[in-house]
């Protein structure tokens, strides 16, 4: 039976959090709005890049201006996302051993056209999908089954860095990898309902393999 292996981006292969916190204080100034610190956004980020900006105003989702300052953001992000975002260090060299045995793909909550731009930089032609209206968002399972589909995968294991990636691939009826390196903390993913965990780029192939294992039984 064939796996795949879908992958979270932001906080799971790219430390995008400066970029992002960079674009909402960007898109916060311009309307007057106070700015927001770096673990702020942290907290933020997870849900898509509406949220991230209805979390980061002072008058959060009945700001009347939230949508104006979305459209700021998103353009602003468009042009700016590779500034300081690098992938986890020994992220590459873990992709290039997982390559070799797996179709692999990423499922974003971030604008379709920042994660298409960022994957292609990083990660060559693997398959990318980020958010772009024709689908619902994470935690819903549907981005997870298309990335499937255009895989051709029987079965998948989800790899993320957040309680919206736990609470996704419950949804989607798939394992979920928790990795520790990314905006959260294993505090927060145990809250969630994650059970397994990984705290290095180097070990997660080992960690997939023992998965796909006690998945195929």
């Amino acid at each position: 039976m064939k796996t795949g292996i879908l992958f979270d981006l932001d906080g799971t292969l790219l430390d995008t959090l400066e970029d992002l916190w960079n674009a909402v204080n960007y898109a916060l100034e311009q309307f007057g709005c106070p700015a927001r610190t770096l673990e702020e956004v942290r907290a933020f980020v997870g849900n898509g890049a509406g949220l991230l900006i209805q979390r980061a105003l002072p008058g959060g989702k009945n700001d009347p201006d939230w949508q104006a300052v979305l459209a700021v953001f998103r353009a602003y992000y468009d042009a700016h996302c590779r500034e300081r975002t690098r992938p986890y260090p020994g992220i590459l060299e873990m992709l290039a051993v997982l390559r070799a045995q797996y179709p692999l793909a990423v499922v974003s909550n971030k604008p379709d056209s920042a994660v298409k731009q960022l994957c292609r930089v990083y990660f060559g032609d693997i398959f990318a999908r980020g958010e772009d209206g024709d689908c619902p968002r994470k935690p819903a399972p549907d981005m997870l089954y298309q990335a499937m589909e255009a895989l051709g995968a029987e079965r998948c294991i989800y790899v993320g860095d957040s309680e919206v990636d736990v609470e996704t691939a419950r949804n989607a009826e798939m394992p979920c990898l928790s990795v520790l390196w990314g905006f959260r903390d294993v505090r927060c993913l145990e809250q969630a309902g994650a059970k397994h965990f990984c705290r290095l780029p180097i070990e997660l192939p080992a960690a997939i393999a023992k998965m796909e294992e006690a998945y195929g039984k």
